[in-house]
């Protein structure tokens, strides 16, 4: 998961004609040689991946402030045992006053990558350590959004709770990546169904946590 009910894929984040070399910029590669570049990878739990989370999110604290009204560690590395793509998702919820393209050029200027837009303007999806030789040693997800629009912590808590939900959650990751190692739009839409029931049931049983 990209951290709780899944959000837009990379499709959005870069375009541009194919080309024959992966050392270009990441802006002028394909759809298909940002796959066969960013494949789907599966990892066991790695308890560094709260530690990543922890650094970056105090980074992101004296960058925001007084704006950060809940900064959280969403998706499958903070659910600990579970198989995960080695990426660590933030899901930082912010009333800041500026407008959206002030926030993604503040957040450039420390490393961040607009990845997607939505239809609204205030969520905003960026990345980190996407580089044009691969992954870098540490890669994160970032998920800008309001105050509330935090379907991704229900999620995330029923599975901490239930374990036989995790573990079949991570079968369907399984499966899907024998399928989709080298197609990441397909890889998220194969989960949003098993996403979005669990999800439901979470928000009705923990109603009013956030």
């Amino acid at each position: 998961m990209t951290g709780g009910v899944a959000r837009r894929d990379m499709t959005k984040m870069i375009g541009g004609d194919a080309v024959t070399s992966q050392a270009r910029p990441l802006e002028e590669l394909s759809l298909a040689e940002l796959w066969e570049l960013f494949p789907i990878q599966l990892r066991p739990h790695d308890p560094r991946w709260q530690a990543w989370y922890d650094e970056e999110a105090g980074d992101l604290r004296s960058l925001f402030g007084e704006q950060v009204a809940r900064l959280s560690h969403i998706g499958s590395t903070s659910v600990p045992g579970l198989l995960a793509k080695p990426i660590v998702d933030l899901l930082l919820e912010t009333a800041d006053p500026r407008d959206p393209q002030s926030l993604v050029d503040g957040l450039a200027a420390h490393g961040w990558r607009l990845m997607a837009r939505s239809d609204d303007p205030f969520r905003l999806d960026l990345n980190k350590g996407y580089t044009p030789q691969g992954f870098a040693d540490k890669v994160f997800h970032l998920h800008v959004v309001r105050p509330g629009d935090n379907d991704e912590l229900y999620f995330r808590d029923w599975l901490l709770d239930h374990p036989q939900t995790c573990a079949q959650y991570e079968d369907v990751k399984r499966r899907l990546f024998r399928s989709y190692e080298h197609d990441r739009d397909a890889y998220t839409a194969g989960k949003t169904d098993f996403i979005t029931a669990v999800t439901r049931q979470a928000r009705q049983t923990y109603r009013g946590r956030y």
